[in-house]
């Protein structure tokens, strides 16, 4: 018995996605043949971008090759527009003239790019942007033409202006409104992301109306004209105003189909109202009077609709409460619900600029309503799921911008929260990847490797946004820690190369910039990101002492203010005590600070000192000038403290002075920028009340002199410190450890603790490159007091230290915008 045809009008994201769940549930229910008016299999749309800037390649954006579609039984046509469908036969028509039947049908038209009605909109040289020839024709344009306008400053708009100006184009941005993305963004947001674009090069006129296209002698656009008589040239104009449902097909063979929004109106079964053997999903539908835009609405029709034609008849698809993540240019953007607020909402807000951070949230009747987060948008979907289920949080209120790791016992510094998530609850919101997908996969499969992630779930291969999430997730459900995954990994999505290529190269060649690097290694994105700048940036001050200069805007916040951000945007203040060891004279000064500048916490830290919370940032020069103390590097990927007992000065089981042994291992290491963040310890005696044993250096007093260990971690998994050597004398330890720790800086990878580092050389390289070779022990020691000759204290020598003192300068508010009439 021959199986029942389904036809598809449609190769693209929703189309597919359909096919892919219906597959899953009835694999051999029917005989498929896809009709694609392009010439590919199906790709990601959201991938273009990085097309256009030269990061990828079509190949690189196919979601399903030719492959697939042949293992799965379905007959692709590509390159062949369908014309008409004759519902009473059953028939659709090519515009080559063929006839194929169907049992039952499913448009996935998409959506068409809306072109201003304007004089000059169909000149040569005036393109939209929306599929891959669109693309290919920007590269080419970009090849033989200078000037480029791009009229329209939404996500398309944007994406196509950056990646213009990656191939060498003069790019400005036409927007008729006051800020970009005002549809994803509020005026602030919007306002942040223009600043962060225009440092790039990119160019703007906001609030501009075009009235026409002007052509030049040959005929092609040469330049915009304005509503207001103003002229500027361009070679080639690009529109990115928006899109409109693709209805035209199904307006032709009479299925009911929208004005306003536009679209072809289905039910909740993804059935059109018309004619229910014909199913419609995707940007071309309208449901309940909505025509969705974003992807995840797209993929829950696809699974509704692919119950229904796999006959199981139970799904129904009331709607989607919408929100927007983003990768913009290399920036996170997250909005949901009523981000602009109104007169009934009120708002939270937190605002670092300098830091790249601005977080709104919408609150009415103790309940979000709307969230609005540019640059750090790790909790959008915990937002989203408050918002989506309208949950009280009242009891949360006060906690609430810091996001759901601050919230109860959820986690430490957020590295519990995918642990804490339901495998219900969404990952990637561009795939619509849930975490139990992801999870499944792992354990099934056995993952290991971010890419392995991506390639058999899509999570985190599309905007990138959710790739933090998806490497927890990854490293909860391995059993492992991810900051020790396979040497090949790469550094992040920008490269190919891994950390120790990196590395190598750096040293090979004696590159003295982050930009060097990048263009000698081929960086994807030419501006890197918030994972590889930073690591470059260490391995270029680890590999060139003296050489190179440190680039502040290359680490991340906490290191470019010299303090730690805390849950309610104030910083804390954590001075330097030698060996935990203070005087009463400072202990007066960081009395006066507290009151004088009204400091509202004063506690003693884990490591013997004395933590100042709740400083504003303006306040912070003026803190560390009162207090009169050394920086205590509580912030930075350096030595933090060296813990110590009383030792043999005081106490009576003291075998050894651990006191003056930490002061003096702090005082030669406080300066240290490492891999990662290095704690030390002294205890006087194996009685190790300092807790020698699970620190990156533990030394511990003998009878005979000091036991050194190393590779401790007291985080979130314990590790116990290893035996390393016995030494006799105080000199001695100052030179093992610092043996020791100049062959982790120079060989241990960004972010990779001690521990890591050891388990990934093995202990007995360790040893042989320390122990074993006194030479080389000796050098390695002299290496690192070179790097550290000189080293300035970023909280007195400004200057020196190249610290941004722009950044404690108090932000004025913005004035509230006046109202745009509408058009």
């Amino acid at each position: 018995m021959s199986k029942p045809k389904l036809a598809v009008i449609g190769n693209g994201m929703a189309g597919i996605r359909t096919i892919e769940e219906l597959l899953k549930l009835a694999p051999d229910k029917y005989e498929i043949t896809v009709f694609g008016a392009e010439p590919h299999p199906n790709y990601n749309r959201i991938l273009l971008s990085p097309v256009l800037a030269g990061e990828q390649t079509l190949k690189d954006i196919v979601l399903n090759d030719w492959d697939w579609y042949k293992d799965n039984g379905i007959n692709l046509i590509t390159g062949k527009k369908i014309v008409d469908i004759h519902r009473t036969k059953r028939e659709l028509k090519a515009e080559t003239g063929e006839i194929y039947s169907y049992d039952r049908l499913l448009v996935a038209t998409g959506s068409n790019p809306f072109i201003l009605p304007i004089p000059g909109a169909n000149l040569p040289g005036v393109i939209s942007y929306r599929d891959i020839a669109d693309t290919e024709a920007m590269i080419d344009a970009a090849k033989a033409y200078k000037k480029a306008i791009v009229i329209g400053g939404g996500l398309l708009g944007l994406e196509a202006a950056n990646g213009l100006k990656l191939r060498g184009m003069d790019v400005t941005v036409v927007h008729v409104m006051p800020w970009l993305m005002e549809r994803q963004l509020d005026e602030r947001a919007g306002k942040l992301l223009q600043a962060s674009l225009e440092a790039k090069g990119i160019e703007f006129k906001m609030q501009a109306n075009t009235e026409a296209l002007i052509a030049g002698e040959s005929g092609r656009v040469a330049a915009i004209k304005f509503k207001s008589g103003e002229q500027i040239p361009a070679e080639l104009v690009v529109m990115a105003v928006g899109i409109r449902p693709n209805t035209e097909l199904a307006a032709k063979s009479g299925l009911a189909v929208s004005q306003r929004p536009g679209g072809i109106l289905v039910n909740d079964t993804m059935q059109t109202l018309t004619d229910p053997r014909i199913y419609s999903v995707g940007e071309c539908v309208n449901h309940r009077g909505i025509a969705y835009g974003l992807v995840a609405p797209l993929f829950e029709m696809a699974k509704v609709c692919a119950n229904h034609l796999a006959e199981y008849g139970i799904g129904r698809y009331v709607g989607s409460v919408t929100s927007t993540k983003l990768k913009v240019t290399g920036v996170d953007l997250f909005s949901a619900g009523n981000f602009q607020g109104d007169a009934d909402t009120e708002d939270i807000t937190l605002s670092d600029p300098i830091g790249g951070v601005y977080k709104r949230l919408v609150i009415k009747g103790n309940k979000l309503v709307g969230a609005c987060l540019y640059g750090d948008t790790v909790d959008g979907s915990w937002y989203f799921k408050l918002l989506r289920e309208g949950k009280d949080i009242a009891e949360i209120r006060d906690q609430l911008m810091f996001g759901e790791s601050n919230i109860g016992d959820v986690g430490h510094e957020g590295n519990t929260r995918a642990a804490s998530m339901k495998d219900t609850d969404e990952v990637c919101g561009c795939n619509g990847v849930c975490k139990g997908v992801i999870t499944k996969a792992i354990k099934e499969k056995g993952l290991f490797t971010l890419d392995e992630v991506k390639k058999h779930t899509k999570a985190a291969s599309s905007c990138g946004s959710c790739t933090g999430l998806v490497e927890q997730i990854l490293m909860f459900t391995a059993g492992g820690d991810y900051s020790a995954t396979p040497k090949m990994k790469p550094m992040c999505g920008c490269t190919d190369h891994t950390h120790q290529e990196a590395r190598d190269t750096i040293q090979a060649n004696k590159l003295l910039s982050v930009p060097d690097v990048m263009k000698f290694l081929n960086w994807r994105t030419p501006n890197g990101c918030s994972s590889c700048r930073p690591a470059l940036n260490y391995y270029l001050l680890s590999a060139w002492p003296k050489d190179y200069i440190d680039d502040p805007q290359s680490r991340v916040i906490n290191e470019r203010a010299h303090a730690n951000i805390q849950k309610d945007g104030t910083f804390s203040v954590i001075p330097r005590m030698w060996g935990g060891e203070t005087t009463a004279d400072e202990l007066r000064r960081i009395a006066n600070a507290v009151d004088k500048y009204k400091i509202p916490t004063v506690k003693v830290t884990g490591g013997q000192r004395i933590d100042l919370l709740g400083v504003r940032k303006e306040d912070l020069p003026s803190v560390w000038k009162d207090i009169g103390m050394p920086s205590g590097h509580a912030y930075a990927k350096a030595l933090r403290t060296v813990k110590t007992c009383v030792g043999s000065e005081w106490c009576r089981f003291g075998t050894q002075d651990s006191t003056q042994m930490g002061k003096d291992l702090e005082r030669a290491f406080w300066r240290m920028y490492a891999p990662h963040k290095v704690k030390f310890a002294v205890s006087g005696c194996p009685r190790n009340c300092a807790e020698a044993g699970i620190k990156d250096v533990g030394v511990i007093g003998v009878d005979s002199g000091w036991e050194l260990y190393v590779a401790g971690n007291g985080g979130i998994k314990t590790e116990v410190a290893q035996f390393f050597v016995k030494v006799k004398t105080s000199e001695e330890v100052l030179e093992y450890t610092g043996a020791f720790m100049q062959l982790y800086r120079e060989e241990g990878w960004y972010l990779e603790r001690t521990v890591h580092y050891v388990s990934r050389v093995g202990l007995d390289y360790v040893k042989k490159k320390v122990l074993d070779d006194a030479a080389n022990r000796k050098a390695l020691w002299e290496r690192l007091q070179f790097a550290l000759d000189g080293e300035p204290d970023p909280w007195f020598e400004f200057d020196k230290a190249r610290v941004d003192t722009r950044q404690f300068i108090p932000i004025k508010p913005i004035a509230p915008a006046e109202a745009i009439p509408a058009e």
